[in-house]
């Protein structure tokens, strides 16, 4: 994916998280709206093969990030600055989600294979699935991915911003693409000292 078409979708992503956290402090929409705004049932494997659904979330603070194991730029980037983060926090109730948008070819086996790089977070849970169940963990959290080629080497363009969603598994705040760790950091832990029932990651 170009830089371009990466900054763009950056700023559709914010814009739109901007416009939900607007709606919610004017009282357009209550706490029960917001956190059913981002995030609801899937049904997936792990890389273990494993069938999960979104009940995965519960009892951990997780950081949601959707992108595929061939991923060029935003996948590695970010996995890389979560590694960090992870380390930052140190917190046993911190976990990374990492779900397929290509799931023709990361199949559990693949998603364990890239998971294993040693600066990608510890604690990380890998989910793909058929295409419906990929397509429709997309739609739950408002992720754009598309097929760019043809061939073996086909790429995709995806959404690349990070869903930070609290242990009762609802939506808290969007961690921009790009942000550097301590910038991560500053914002898990600010959602962590509000609580379980946290719907910010401001200071």
């Amino acid at each position: 994916m170009s830089r371009t078409m990466l900054v763009i979708l950056a700023v559709l992503a914010l814009a739109f998280a901007a416009i939900t956290g607007l709606a919610v402090r004017k009282g357009i929409l209550g706490s029960q709206e917001q956190s059913a705004a981002i995030g609801g049932p899937f049904h997936l494997v792990d890389q273990s093969g494993k069938a999960v659904d979104e009940k995965v979330l519960r009892g951990k603070w997780s950081a949601v990030f959707f992108g595929f194991t061939y991923c060029p730029e935003a996948c590695p980037t970010t996995l890389f600055a979560l590694g960090q983060t992870e380390k930052d926090l140190n917190a046993k109730d911190f976990q990374t989600v990492f779900v397929s948008v290509d799931p023709a070819r990361d199949t559990p086996k693949q998603m364990a294979a890239y998971l294993s790089n040693t600066a990608f977070p510890r604690v990380t849970v890998g989910l793909t699935g058929t295409a419906d169940q990929v397509a429709g963990a997309a739609k739950a959290y408002h992720v754009f991915y598309q097929k760019a080629g043809e061939g073996p080497g086909y790429t995709i363009n995806h959404s690349t911003i990070t869903y930070l969603m609290s242990p009762r598994g609802q939506f808290v705040c969007v961690i921009p693409y790009g942000a550097p760790p301590e910038v991560m950091t500053k914002m898990i832990k600010s959602a962590m000292a509000r609580g379980p029932r946290a719907q910010s990651c401001t200071a």
